[in-house]
């Protein structure tokens, strides 16, 4: 057994739970611990067995609640020794000193696999990750985000994957003729920004095969995009090569379902 939910996902905080039968994680923790005791609760998941949060890098809307987190339910949190030098200030006091993992180097958490690879985003070790039941490895779980584009090891570790969640940050016209300062446009659109609709799909272009089943869009801009946008962007794609792939669309204020992986 092997579920996922975004619990939340955009720029004013990003979580997702995962779940076997004997373990509970959150990967990022970038709500505060009432927002995501609330929505775990709407899935029936009890916050007090959590059994770890995984930080994917520095930035706020990814490790801004951790802290908070890992003292309310006493999981430790794992994180890269990069990425926990510039988060010490975010976290404060931990209820126990937390594991550092080695970019590219998998782990495990009870019976969960995670394996985080190198994301291109500009952080200082930011990174994705593969997840999987050790006692069932056909399923698993590709869960990449905040990435400027996709470099020949996403792609090979999306292959990989039943289920897919993937950045579909903006859509290019609506980023360009918005409201957002020059640099920062620059920044979303660039090599270590973010993905836009139409990068999604090529993406998805590079991996599709029967082997994925599910994917769903994240990170959405809530400026420079909206979720009917994406969808539609990534339908399209997905019908015009008669794919029977499951599509859904990230929420930056409530959890997606529990989905099987």
């Amino acid at each position: 057994m092997l579920k996922v939910s975004v619990l939340t996902s955009g720029s004013k905080g990003n979580s997702v739970l995962v779940c076997t039968d004997k373990t509970k994680i959150l990967i990022d923790a970038g709500i505060t611990y009432k927002k995501a005791n609330e929505l775990t609760q709407d899935l029936q998941i009890d916050l007090s067995e959590l059994d770890g949060i995984i930080i994917s890098h520095e930035h706020s809307d990814h490790v801004g609640g951790a802290g908070v987190l890992s003292r309310k339910t006493k999981a430790p949190i794992f994180i890269s020794a990069g990425t926990l030098d510039r988060s010490l200030h975010k976290l404060g006091k931990l209820p126990v000193s937390p594991y550092l993992f080695m970019v590219g180097e998998s782990f495990q958490i009870k019976n969960l696999v995670i394996n985080p690879f190198t994301s291109s985003h500009d952080a200082i070790d930011s990174c994705n990750f593969l997840l999987y039941n050790a006692e069932n490895e056909e399923k698993k779980l590709a869960i990449a985000t905040d990435l400027g584009y996709a470099p020949q090891i996403l792609i090979n570790k999306l292959k990989q994957a039943t289920t897919v969640i993937l950045e579909s940050n903006h859509d290019m016209k609506m980023l360009m003729e918005g409201p957002y300062e020059w640099h920062l446009k620059q920044r979303i659109k660039s090599n270590v920004g973010h993905l836009s609709n139409e990068q999604a799909v090529g993406v998805i272009s590079q991996i599709i095969s029967e082997r994925l089943e599910r994917i769903v869009l994240a990170h959405l801009s809530e400026i420079n995009n909206c979720p009917k946008i994406a969808f539609n962007t990534m339908i399209n794609f997905l019908t015009e090569i008669q794919a029977e792939t499951k599509l859904s669309v990230a929420s930056q204020y409530h959890a997606t379902p529990l989905y099987d992986v």
